[in-house]
């Protein structure tokens, strides 16, 4: 009797003290986000990192050669079983439950995530980034709002996404282009916040989580709520949000830590207390 292949898991996780590494796994296909299995899987590690106090950052990369192509192509044929159904109510609730959620997960959880974009970055691949808080590329990255060369918008919020991190004008550019564009022009427009040779991205990406990790958790976090409740909400309604994590945060051991420690002329050690 044949044995049944072992399938590899779609996501690959390592920890190394505070810092979470999360490594798409489906190097064959370039890493595609589309399949029920990898957005159950991002959802599940990312939800469980974000209840983890002592995970202070997470870095996302792709395995293989690219970050993510975005959406499987295969799966877009008619009656192929993926996100697009005969029924196009169907499909409509398909989106609901399937890629929607990955969005709407990195709106929601407080955990600083660093997308270390390793090679291609593609339609939804380009989005997945977008959700990211930081953005870093090697060299070799590229960038595309490609669905309109499909025949296709972008179904999982890159018109929300992508005009807050580079502006309306060159969102819509791109995105009604579909062009594809190197890591240099991504850091010209403020896409990604450093481009480095691709045998030193990692480096520099764990490099930038240390530094946000060194930092006391609580406020680490809450200054990540108070910047995603920003794109969204009015001046009046964050200043009062600040005002009561502000309250939160000077009860922490970690705030009376930092202000001795600035005292004494000595550096701080944060307990996350």
């Amino acid at each position: 009797m044949s044995e049944s292949p072992v399938l590899s898991p779609p996501v690959l996780t390592q920890r190394d003290g505070a810092v979470l590494t999360v490594t798409l796994n489906l190097p064959d296909r370039r890493n595609p986000i589309s399949d029920p299995a990898m957005v159950d899987a991002l959802c599940d590690v990312f939800e469980a990192a974000d209840r983890d106090a002592s995970i202070h950052v997470a870095i996302l990369t792709g395995a293989g050669s690219a970050f993510s192509s975005g959406g499987d192509l295969n799966a877009m044929r008619p009656d192929a079983g993926g996100l697009r159904s005969s029924l196009p109510a169907q499909t409509r609730r398909n989106y609901r439950a399937g890629i929607q959620r990955l969005p709407l997960l990195f709106q929601a959880i407080e955990l600083p995530v660093i997308a270390a974009v390793n090679g291609p970055a593609i339609g939804a691949g380009l989005d997945l980034a977008c959700m990211c808080d930081l953005r870093i590329a090697g060299q070799s990255a590229r960038f595309a709002e490609s669905f309109v060369k499909l025949g296709l918008v972008s179904g999982d919020g890159g018109a929300w996404l992508l005009p807050r991190i580079i502006g309306f004008s060159k969102a819509s550019q791109l995105s009604l282009t579909g062009e594809t564009i190197d890591a240099g022009e991504a850091l010209r427009i403020g896409l990604v916040g450093e481009v480095v040779p691709d045998a030193e991205l990692m480096t520099v990406a764990r490099a930038q989580a240390d530094a946000i990790a060194a930092n006391p958790p609580h406020a680490t976090r809450m200054t990540k709520r108070l910047l995603r409740a920003a794109q969204t909400a009015e001046l009046s309604q964050i200043l009062e949000m600040a005002g009561a994590m502000q309250a939160l945060a000077h009860a922490t051991a970690d705030h009376d830590e930092a202000i001795t420690a600035f005292f004494d002329r000595r550096p701080p050690h944060f307990k996350g207390d």
